[in-house]
């Protein structure tokens, strides 16, 4: 959650390049908590990829694309030189891109990574693009065990959230479809 917008930010134009390059991934944090109901606005797109080579190799093809660079603190970008091998060697990439900040975990604290979080995650579809974002219990789960400021101050909201969606679990009813963006 940032707290100033950058210039141009599209969140589902940064996730439709992935899903074109078939990067197997599921879209966690503040994007897929707004996605599911919190009022909390975000200004970037976190990303949990599935840890093989080729999903790398394709992960690497889509951040070509999207001109991702290496976003640091106190500087501009930098330069990105990179392939699926040296994607796969960091477990945190904060990058900036043509239409806004990524980032990418792949192991997303209190989480064992990709596989614990897809397992209880939801497939959405906003306008014609279709990806899977984590349930509200793992995104608490993870705000949680991050401990950080800003996720102490989205994490009741967050956990109404998550109860209201256990309910309807046991209810065995559907939930409702993410709002449009």
């Amino acid at each position: 959650m940032s707290s100033k917008a950058p210039e141009s930010f599209d969140a589902l134009a940064i996730i439709e390049v992935l899903v074109r390059h078939q990067v197997d991934f599921v879209v966690i944090g503040g994007f897929a908590a707004s996605l599911q109901g919190s009022p909390y606005v975000t200004y970037d797109v976190d990303v949990t990829p599935k840890m093989s080579q080729a999903n790398y190799d394709r992960l690497s093809t889509a951040l070509k694309e999207l001109e991702a660079r290496v976003r640091a603190e106190g500087t501009d970008p930098l330069p990105f030189d990179h392939d699926g091998d040296s994607l796969a060697d960091v477990a945190m990439w904060n990058l900036t891109t043509k239409f806004g900040n990524l980032d990418i975990s792949t192991t997303p604290s209190g989480t064992t990574g990709y596989p614990d979080i897809r397992r209880d995650a939801l497939v959405v579809r906003v306008r014609s693009v279709e990806f899977v974002i984590a349930s509200v219990a793992d995104i608490v789960r993870s705000k949680n065990a991050a401990a950080r400021d800003k996720d102490r101050l989205v994490l009741p909201v967050l956990r109404e959230l998550a109860a209201e969606e256990t309910k309807r679990r046991a209810e065995g009813r559907r939930r409702k479809p993410p709002v449009p963006l």
